[in-house]
């Protein structure tokens, strides 16, 4: 079955989503922006991401998706830094040094510390295999981006000196991730980064489920 969760009134935006995947993403920043959605929650034990209908919304029938009163939007990076243009917060002005900064740390979460946390969730969690030389591989990856972060944290509370941005729910996000696999090591000042962005009660809202 599929829930719903209506923010006022029926509204245009709406956000197809699987609990702690990358669809929270999207979710917490729609509550850091106060803005109205409507919640789809799929049941991926029941093929409810598999349908004919879902693929129409994603070519590979993951999540999330956020559909438009324009169309559908895939990709998580991509809906919140899109959700973020649209309501003109969390995110400074195009063509600002800053905003190159939210391009920066959204690649690098995207594309240095992203991909190797799949492949050590692949390995720990799917395969039970956290020693295997592939696991080992990523961990080590994962750690070598993670002390970018931590250096790059030692100074500030969130990645931008302006404050809290769009850019902390790409990064913090697959932060956690890869902390939560165990995967983080000697890393503490990401490890309080990772603690801020938990205490935010719009992650809060987000993750409740």
């Amino acid at each position: 079955m599929v829930d719903f969760l209506l923010l006022g009134p029926r509204m245009t935006t709406t956000l197809y989503y699987v609990p702690r995947t990358r669809s929270t993403r999207p979710r917490w920043l729609l509550e850091e922006l106060g803005a109205p959605y409507e919640l789809v929650r799929l049941d991926t034990a029941k093929g409810e991401t598999r349908t004919e209908a879902h693929a129409q919304r994603h070519p590979l029938n993951h999540v999330p998706v956020l559909e438009t009163k324009d169309g559908a939007l895939f990709e998580s990076a991509a809906i919140v830094l899109q959700l973020a243009d649209v309501h003109g917060r969390l995110i400074p002005p195009v063509g600002s040094y800053e905003r190159g900064l939210v391009y920066q740390w959204a690649f690098f979460a995207m594309t240095e510390l992203e991909p190797h946390c799949v492949v050590f969730f692949a390995e720990k969690v799917h395969k039970k295999t956290p020693e295997s030389e592939l696991a080992l591989k990523a961990k080590g990856k994962i750690n070598e981006a993670a002390r970018a972060l931590d250096a790059h944290l030692a100074s500030r509370e969130w990645m931008l000196p302006s404050g809290f941005s769009v850019a902390d729910v790409i990064v913090g996000g697959v932060a956690w991730w890869a902390n939560r696999m165990g995967a983080v090591e000697n890393a503490p000042n990401l490890l309080a980064y990772i603690q801020r962005c938990e205490a935010r009660p719009a992650y809060q809202r987000a993750t409740k489920d």
